[in-house]
């Protein structure tokens, strides 16, 4: 099977949308933009090209991944697979650009961003089999196993709460029309206990 496959860097301009289909796969999806920048000799100036918009759509494991990790705004990079849905009547034919994404992460040219390794729970516990006799052990990210953790239970709670604070003042700020810069600049949470 012939794939085109492609890696697309941009930010994200919509807010992570996730749902489970009918069968139970998770399933998020965001918009993103990609501007094109190109130094203008005439102007002696960088100035913003066209700006490509697709849908970036992740599924089970990943999915789960992307809603707790990404935010609108964010500079990302994304791989995956390129599709082009058409539909409507020959004189009003519309398309939309999607990308299946493999994998999705953030821009580190233009930030930092810190690695925490998912968690999932023992597959052994929903099948009933025992942690130690070889059957449990969890499913491969993105194939069939126990349940997800949920991210406020494998994380100790002052750092949710950091995290939960620094959304909810990026919300604040968005809304009151401050916007954060684009640059290299480094988020740093900090905790006191």
């Amino acid at each position: 099977m012939n794939e085109t496959l492609v890696t697309m860097v941009g930010n994200v301009a919509s807010t992570v949308t996730y749902r489970e289909t009918p069968a139970g796969v998770p399933v998020a999806n965001f918009r993103m933009a990609a501007t094109e920048r190109r130094y203008d000799r005439g102007r002696g100036d960088w100035v913003d090209g066209d700006t490509t918009w697709v849908t970036v759509i992740a599924w089970r494991w990943l999915a789960a991944n992307v809603v707790s990790s990404v935010n609108k705004g964010d500079p990302v990079v994304v791989s995956g697979r390129l599709r082009v849905r058409e539909w409507g009547e020959e004189d009003k034919r519309r398309a939309v650009v999607e990308i299946d994404a493999r994998s999705v992460g953030h821009d580190l040219a233009r930030g930092t961003s810190a690695f925490r390794w998912a968690v999932e729970a023992r597959s052994g516990a929903v099948r009933g089999s025992s942690p130690g006799d070889g059957r449990g052990g969890g499913a491969p990210p993105g194939g069939v196993g126990g349940p997800v953790v949920l991210l406020e239970d494998a994380v100790p709670e002052w750092i949710v709460a950091a995290v939960a604070a620094r959304r909810e003042a990026v919300a604040t700020s968005s809304a009151e029309g401050v916007t954060e810069g684009v640059g290299g600049g480094a988020v740093v949470v900090e905790a006191v206990k």
